[in-house]
């Protein structure tokens, strides 16, 4: 009795090792890559233009914000050469459209009846086209959220809109980035 239960712990102690080097091999190929290796842009693609993106609202310069998250994404995640605006040399465009954007209160402070969170809401258009007009990725529908809290203190009061909407940029920057290099 004793020889059999040594060995069963034997056998499942020999089976354990061979059990975990089975499943490292099995999760060795599980898809994670490193950043960069997904690009599915044309080989011949490195300089993309990206000019000021058109602003189809009453929104003051949430063009060149948003622009400028999606050119400070683009220089420090790819090595794309990027170019300030609209050039022949460019092999690839990316225009963008700010469609809408629109701020909504979401929560009232019970004393004061004054709102006391908003949220900035932005849609807008995005197509990458390259040097022969062929479109390489398009979006007509990006929408991006971003909340905010407003200041109840007068003195203190600052607009909380502007870095809402810088928030609201770095996501959209970083997401419309991941989308092109993924080709989603």
């Amino acid at each position: 009795m004793r020889f059999s239960a040594m060995r069963h712990a034997f056998l499942r102690w020999r089976i354990c090792p061979a059990a975990l080097l089975a499943t490292f091999f099995a999760l060795a190929g599980c898809g994670y890559h490193t950043a960069g290796q997904a690009a599915k842009l044309p080989s011949d693609v490195h300089t993309i233009a990206i000019p000021m993106f058109e602003n189809r609202t009453p929104g003051y310069r949430i063009e060149q914000t948003l622009t400028s998250a999606v050119v400070r994404e683009f220089t420090s995640r790819t090595n794309y050469r990027i170019a300030n605006q609209s050039s022949s040399d460019a092999d690839a465009t990316l225009r963008g459209a700010v469609i809408s954007a629109y701020i909504s209160p979401l929560t009232y402070d019970s004393t004061t009846g004054r709102t006391s969170s908003a949220l900035v809401t932005v849609t807008l258009r995005v197509t990458l086209t390259g040097r022969d007009g062929k479109v390489l990725f398009q979006n007509q529908n990006y929408n991006f959220r971003q909340q905010y809290e407003v200041s109840r203190e007068v003195s203190s009061f600052f607009r909380e809109e502007s870095p809402a909407l810088e928030r609201l940029s770095r996501d959209f920057a970083r997401t419309l980035v991941s989308n092109i290099l993924e080709n989603y």
